[in-house]
């Protein structure tokens, strides 16, 4: 693909090279506009931590908000006097209004900058998010959380855009695994807190509490993310942004990174739409409290994020995702028990595997691409977000159809379909392997 040029010959989303033109606030003594090779973050260089804990914080911010209504659906479901099917709306309205925007925010992020772009996005989420408390209606809850959605899809891509272009290669998995660990903490410490607070005070006050950590986070995140160095602007021209995507459809192995993140994430969103819901009713009967407080298994998934680096350097790209897979179909398979505490380590398998798998599959979308990186990932996340919605609706109307199996059985359907597509990646690449040995 011919790369399209602005009046400065700066590609969209290219990563600039040795000799590429740093941005402001570039600080490389090398001759003007020059950035050394070696100036990208790496561990345990200067900003790295800066960088990461402010990534991190965005990740809080970003799946706290997302996913504020999902321990309370019960209690939404009881206010408004609805279905589980229909409350759940109040979840896949936001992850859609993701999926619909991540890659128009990607473009501007291309145009504008990652920083700026993440920032604006977490203000409008953040100013959202302490309006959705004073929803008179069902109606206009899911048309808050659909705005509020939209203005969070400037962060997953450019956040990913970001770390690529300004930490070293070999530390990018490790890089974009903390940016993941941040979405668990932010899912986990979000479900937890609205929990408790709702039990006590309602669901009402249980958002509004959410909205205002978020606004904390997103304070400490633009004080804390150093200026970008290896930023160029590119075009917003429609047609450059077409090409951009085209060629990363075009691409079998983008394509099937794209799937794997979706059928994960549809997993993931059935799972914990409907596990209130199992859990307050017989043979359970847990309190909101209670309920909340089992979402403290996204720890698991903040552990697995962050080591996923050391999980490909052991089995590959391809094996890691085999045994993210199998986790998450033991834990679904466990889940079916009659046991709490079985349910548990069920949930804690389903976690651990799913953010193993996403860690993998986002990092490797990252390195895959070579120019246009922030498109790239934007397709991932909105592929990654339409699963969210789907596993929300299609797990909630299984769970009101055949109950909790029926959401097993709609996760145990994605996890196979993200093992066919991993073996069908596998025998690909060793195809292309022999014909390389035989030419």
């Amino acid at each position: 693909m011919t790369p399209a040029s602005t009046g400065a010959s700066t590609t969209v989303g290219a990563v600039p090279s040795v000799s590429s033109t740093a941005s402001a606030g570039a600080s490389s003594p090398a001759s003007p506009g020059v950035l050394a090779a070696d100036s990208r973050v790496s561990p345990g260089g200067p900003g790295y931590r800066r960088m990461s804990f402010a990534l991190f914080l965005a990740g809080v911010a970003t799946f706290a908000l997302l996913y504020s209504t999902q321990a309370l659906l019960p209690l939404i479901s009881g206010e408004f006097g609805v279905s589980a099917s229909d409350a759940s709306w109040t979840v896949a309205a936001a992850t859609g209004g993701l999926a619909v925007f991540v890659l128009p925010m990607s473009a501007l992020s291309e145009r504008y900058g990652r920083r700026t772009v993440m920032t604006a996005s977490l203000a409008v989420a953040v100013t959202v998010g302490l309006l959705v408390p004073f929803a008179p209606s069902l109606t206009a809850l899911v048309a808050l959380r659909a705005v509020q959605g939209a203005a969070l899809a400037g962060l997953p891509a450019s956040a990913t855009a970001y770390l690529a272009e300004e930490v070293t290669p070999k530390a990018l998995i490790t890089a974009i695994g903390l940016f993941v660990a941040g979405n668990s903490v932010g899912g986990m410490s979000g479900r937890v807190i609205t929990g408790w607070v709702a039990q006590e005070w309602g669901w009402r006050v249980a958002v509004g509490v959410i909205g205002a950590i978020a606004v904390a986070c997103a304070v400490a995140f633009r004080v804390l993310l150093p200026a970008p160095r290896h930023f160029r602007p590119g075009s917003l021209r429609p047609r450059v942004l077409a090409r951009t995507v085209r060629g990363h459809l075009s691409n079998p192995l983008l394509r099937r990174l794209y799937a794997i993140g979706a059928l994960f994430m549809t997993v993931f969103g059935g799972v914990y739409t409907v596990i209130g819901y199992r859990l307050t009713q017989a043979p359970f009967g847990l309190p909101q409290g209670i309920v909340g407080s089992i979402f403290l298994v996204y720890l698991v998934g903040t552990v697995s994020a962050s080591t996923a680096g050391r999980l490909v350097g052991r089995l590959g790209r391809r094996g890691a995702l085999y045994a993210a897979g199998g986790t998450t179909a033991t834990g679904l398979l466990l889940s079916l028990a009659g046991s709490l505490p079985l349910v548990l380590a069920g949930l804690v398998l389903i976690t651990a595997g799913f953010f193993a798998g996403h860690a993998v599959a986002s990092s490797a979308v990252s390195k895959t691409a070579t120019h246009g990186r922030a498109q790239a990932s934007a397709l991932y996340q909105s592929a990654y977000y339409i699963g969210s919605s789907a596993g929300s609706t299609v797990g909630a109307l299984a769970y009101h159809g055949g109950g909790w199996a029926g959401t097993v059985g709609v996760g145990l359907l994605a996890v196979l379909g993200v093992v066919t597509i991993t073996v069908f990646g596998t025998r690909a690449a060793r195809s292309r392997r022999r014909l390389a040995t035989a030419a």
